[in-house]
């Protein structure tokens, strides 16, 4: 097991190693109060792509890597700058994460709920991959297994409105009730478990050709959205799951987007999936204007770019940004 071996620091001890490693610190004392705000562990996130490329002792060829030290003319104040940046960007992917997930409760609810007020605990109503077939390392189906996180998450609420209907009804809750509690992870992984006539008119609801599509956005978009709610560096992060891209003619405004393999990877083309649903969702909202207006913003005066977060150097003429 490898043995760690690096030494606590003080405050002061951090901010003269980032000196004697060529990191540019015009004023101390703002550069210690963002350490003991924000820590050196978090904001080392944000000086790694300002540090230098290179073969480090011993490496014997080996691929290049990041080195300790950093590129010349790289400063505290351009890693605080981008630090801000990021904060801003998850706040608004949450803000649109928001809208898509209220308006998406309601497409369930009201459904499934004209078919059986506990459509959500009905076997019949979903899809038999999610509801019928076990899976054998657990012995029981996935519509199982999310059955047991609803009900822990019902266990565990302390809203007014469960309580209320628990002391008035009891249980179980409807779906027009249930849906409320879902996180977004819960109700992504319950679409998937919809019938596929249901799952497509949700789908369709939002100009796209099928649940496949479907499912797989929203997928990438709890990825990201999960990456913001815990205050993770999220500005040039790869995607884990990356979305499925529509066929050529299916949704127009992604046309433009086919045939780049390295825009799926990054935050750029969640980035279009949101600015997509949220005007289907909310087509008088601000939010696309207000996305534009903060990656205009985007921190100057170092190598870094909107390239590094998957943007193409075209994505203004795009018509997805178009006002």
């Amino acid at each position: 097991m490898y043995a760690y071996d690096k030494p606590y620091l003080s405050f002061e001890q951090q901010l003269a190693l980032l000196k004697t490693r060529g990191l540019i610190v015009t004023d101390d004392a703002a550069a210690l109060s963002c350490l003991q705000r924000i820590g050196y562990y978090r904001l080392s996130a944000y000086w790694y792509p300002l540090r230098r490329i290179g073969k480090s002792a011993g490496t014997g060829g080996q691929p290049l890597r990041r080195l300790d030290e950093f590129q010349p003319d790289s400063s505290f104040e351009q890693v605080l700058s981008l630090y801000v940046f990021d904060k801003r960007l998850r706040l608004l992917v949450l803000d649109a994460v928001e809208r898509i997930e209220v308006a998406l409760r309601v497409d369930v609810s009201y459904l499934l709920g004209a078919r059986d007020p506990f459509a959500h605990s009905n076997p019949a109503l979903l899809h038999g991959n999610f509801a019928r077939k076990v899976i054998p390392a657990s012995g029981r189906t996935r519509h199982q297994v999310w059955l047991e996180r609803y009900r822990n998450v019902v266990s565990r609420s302390k809203e007014d409105f469960v309580r209320h209907y628990q002391q008035k009804y009891g249980e179980p809750l409807p779906i027009w009730v249930a849906v409320e509690l879902w996180e977004f992870g819960m109700l992504s992984t319950f679409y998937q478990g919809m019938k596929v006539d249901d799952a497509s008119a949700i789908a369709a609801k939002y100009g796209l050709p099928g649940w496949q599509l479907m499912q797989s956005r929203l997928r990438s978009v709890n990825f990201v959205r999960n990456v913001a709610a815990h205050h993770s560096r999220l500005w040039n992060k790869n995607l884990i799951d990356q979305p499925k891209l529509p066929a050529p003619g299916q949704v127009r405004a992604f046309d433009v987007l086919l045939g780049r393999p390295a825009v799926g990877s990054r935050l750029f083309i969640v980035l279009c999936i949101l600015l997509h649903f949220v005007r289907m969702a909310s087509p008088n909202s601000s939010w696309p204007v207000r996305l534009r207006q903060h990656l205009e913003s985007f921190p100057a005066g170092s190598r870094l770019s909107l390239a590094d977060m998957g943007f193409p150097s075209d994505w203004r003429k795009h018509p997805l940004w178009q006002p």
